[in-house]
């Protein structure tokens, strides 16, 4: 029995992580990105820089097409500053901090249902 969760056409879907790598939907990226069910773009963080509410701008232009934003900071959880959670919050998306690995699981599996997520993923 497969139960491969269905994802329609055209979403970016994570099919493998790790080893300085992901690789969404055929294509190989070897930086941190930020992922959304139609694109993928760059993330231009490094592993030790601070996330802020600035680096995740583009995800704040979003408003009204993300309604949960996955962080995966690499290999461990972080805890975040509350003002990012409060920034996210006042333009209604919600915030879930995890390491990089339970991200990617997350946004594949919101992905599937339908939902309108975002994933900010850390190099591992």
């Amino acid at each position: 029995m497969d139960i491969t969760p269905l994802t329609p056409k055209g979403k970016q879907v994570i099919t493998s992580y790790g080893g300085g790598q992901f690789k969404i939907s055929g294509q190989v990226y070897t930086t941190s990105i930020l992922v959304f069910p139609d694109r993928v773009t760059i993330w231009d963080i490094k592993p030790n820089t601070a996330i802020s509410l600035e680096n995740l701008n583009v995800v704040l232009e979003e408003e009204g097409f993300v309604e949960i934003l996955l962080i995966g900071c690499g290999k461990k959880q972080a805890v975040l500053p509350p003002k990012i959670r409060m920034g996210l919050k006042e333009v209604g998306i919600g915030l879930e901090v995890m390491d990089t690995g339970a991200a990617v699981r997350t946004y594949n599996v919101l992905l599937a249902e339908g939902r309108r997520v975002a994933a900010a993923l850390m190099m591992v």
